[in-house]
């Protein structure tokens, strides 16, 4: 394997990058095969974790468990959307474009630049949601979304910064998000529910004797 210039990458960024795809390209095939797939896996079942903690929280809880279902799941686009933009202000390359072999394939085309991780970011914001719907399933969501950030490196995709900066950028879209829209959204359901309760329950006519 050998290696163009990466002085534009920080240094520990460039070297954890070279000793994790070596270890990659030494590994077995079914590993390898499943480390091509694992991210995509990943966020399909952080997906469903987090459709299946915001159900029951829509169906039952109060305002405030309500309004946190509302919006926690929609930071994730929110999340999604900010990388792209930071990909496109920042243009770093690929790393893949430095190494001869990685395990993902054909390295993307140019302009789906590298920083930061899509595929992180979205991980993040996902865990994050889930974490805060429910702590318990949170304790499961982070390291799901932690190896789904390695994997991007394992396969040769990404460098590590790239990673660590779609998780930081995921979890803080998400929590600052949802924090801050979540309380005016339950005082806007809590007052809808006083009305409703308020409203009185409309008589029909009684029958005659």
């Amino acid at each position: 394997m050998s290696w163009t210039d990466t002085t534009d990458i920080p240094d520990i960024s460039a070297e954890w990058y070279r000793d994790v795809v070596e270890l990659a390209d030494s590994a077995p095939t079914p590993v390898q095969w499943f480390a091509v797939h694992f991210t995509e896996g990943v966020i399909l079942l952080l997906g469903l974790l987090l459709v299946a903690v915001a159900a029951p929280r829509l169906l039952r809880a109060g305002p405030w468990g309500r309004a946190v279902a509302l919006v926690a799941p929609a930071t994730v686009v929110l999340a999604y959307g900010c990388s792209e933009v930071l990909k496109s202000l920042v243009d770093e390359d690929r790393p893949c474009r430095a190494a001869v072999t990685i395990l993902a394939g054909p390295c993307p085309a140019i302009g789906d630049w590298s920083f930061p991780s899509n595929h992180a970011t979205i991980a993040g914001a996902l865990a994050t949601a889930i974490g805060l719907l429910s702590p318990r399933w949170g304790l499961l969501a982070a390291p799901l979304a932690l190896l789904a950030a390695f994997s991007r490196v394992f396969v040769g995709v990404h460098y590590p910064h790239d990673v660590l900066a779609g998780l930081l950028l995921g979890l803080t879209v998400t929590l600052l998000t949802t924090l801050l829209t979540a309380r005016p959204l339950a005082e806007v359901l809590r007052r809808h529910s006083a009305t409703a309760r308020r409203e009185p329950i409309a008589s029909g006519p009684r029958p005659r004797p």
